[in-house]
């Protein structure tokens, strides 16, 4: 008798095991499927408007405008980081 409950104690260990890495599985490929259906939604990024050349008087004013619209575009999570440090590099050349 003790090696029958044996037996169905190990059979149950690893059905459950089974179970437990199934699942986890399945709950992992889900989520990579709706991140995929989230970036397929978005569509393509914006880009900020190009640095167009101003009188050097204005030139830091322009410059102050268009980081705060990268700074915006960055908290609507338009702009990635590595793009925002990109067009703030740009920017500030």
């Amino acid at each position: 008798m003790p090696g029958l409950l044996r037996g169905i104690a190990r059979t149950a260990v690893v059905a459950g095991t089974a179970t437990a890495v199934s699942n986890r599985v399945s709950r992992r490929q889900a989520g990579r499927w709706a991140q995929q259906d989230y970036e397929e939604q978005q569509g393509p990024v914006a880009q900020p408007p190009p640095v167009a050349a101003q009188p050097a008087a204005d030139d830091m004013t322009v410059r102050m405008d268009q980081l705060r619209q990268l700074g915006e575009l960055k908290a609507q999570g338009i702009l990635t980081e590595e793009e925002f440090q990109e067009q703030k590099r740009r920017i500030l050349g």
